[in-house]
Formats: C-alpha cells, structure tokens, sequence
C-alpha cells in the first residue's frame, strides 16, 4: 500500500480496490488554495456608492453571474478576488468612473455524503468541513461503516479517491463523500 499526500488529502493507493484511485490527485500549491467559485455558491456583489449595482447572485448552472450595464461575467473555477477584478474592470469601461468592487462568498454550494452513514444526502458545506464533521451531519456512521477510510470525489474530477480519516482531513464544496462497508 502506497500513502500519497494530495490536496490536503491522505490517499491510500492499492491496485486492489475496486473503484479507488491509484494515481494522484492534482496537488494543491504551495499554502491554502484559493476557493474557486462554482454552480451553487451565492455571492454579495458591493460595488461602492452604486446601490442598483450591489446585491446577491447565485452562481448559475453556466458559471456566471448577471449584472446590469456589463451582463454575464464568468465565476466558475474562479476566485472571489479575479471575479472581483473583473467586475471593476469592465465597470470601469465607460460605465463607473474608479469603481470600488468588493465580492464575497454568502452561502458554500452544498456537499454530498453517501453510503454507511445514518442519513445520506446533501448537506450544506461550512469553511474548515472536515470529513468527521460531514459525517457528524449526517447522523454519524452506521454500525457497518469502514470508519477509517473513506472514498472523496472531487467536484470536476472524474475519479474517486480512497483517503485516510484523520480529524484534519478537509473536503470542499460540491465534493461526494462516500463512506464504505467493513466486511466483518
């Protein structure tokens, strides 16, 4: 068995196991990521001294978000602060003399669990969420749950990952956490 460290995750690769994956997760730069925006997650737009400007979007199924004079600009995959930028400057364009653009995260989209936990679902995500947390959410683990792994997808990632429960082990809005059986 073969332990990789990825993303903030422990992952346990063993050719072995159906459905886990062996290969690595794509590694995290140096410090704590950036949060990048996704479909689901509400953000506050404030654009100072411009109240018909200001308020709260849902990032759509498109990964945009609406406002009036410059239209659609493009959240997914991206930080509050690139989005921000953005917004101040094609406001700036013709529209806003110096416009002051602040972005905020209002509401996470939500996380999924499922498997060996008492109430499988999705659930709203909270910053810091660890794995132990999540399932705490959902009711806690069966008398049948595999208690020391579980199996992590990552939103936009099309593998499962096989990772170690430790009580630091971080998920991340839109993940799907899938809690295994123990066979005896």
């Amino acid at each position: 068995m073969r332990i990789t460290a990825c993303w903030g995750l422990i992952l346990l690769a063993n050719a072995g196991v159906a459905g886990a994956q062996s290969a690595p997760a794509p590694a995290a730069t140096a410090g704590v990521p950036a949060y990048l925006l996704g479909s689901g997650d509400k953000v506050q737009i404030a654009v100072y001294g411009e109240q018909e400007l200001t308020g709260e979007q849902l990032v759509g199924p498109d990964g945009t978000v609406t406002l009036p004079l410059i239209g659609r600009v493009m959240a997914k995959g991206r930080s509050v602060n690139q989005v921000s930028e953005e917004i101040r400057t094609r406001l700036a364009d013709g529209f806003v003399q110096n416009p002051s653009v602040a972005v905020t995260i209002v509401n996470y989209r939500p996380f999924y669990i499922l498997g060996e936990v008492n109430t499988p679902g999705q659930y709203e995500y909270a910053q810091g969420m660890t794995v132990l947390s999540a399932v705490a959410r959902a009711g806690g683990f069966t008398y049948r749950a595999k208690k020391g792994e579980v199996f992590v997808k990552r939103e936009g990632d099309p593998q499962e990952y096989r990772v170690r429960v430790t009580n630091d082990l971080l998920i991340q809005p839109g993940d799907t956490i899938r809690v295994g059986e123990r066979y005896f």
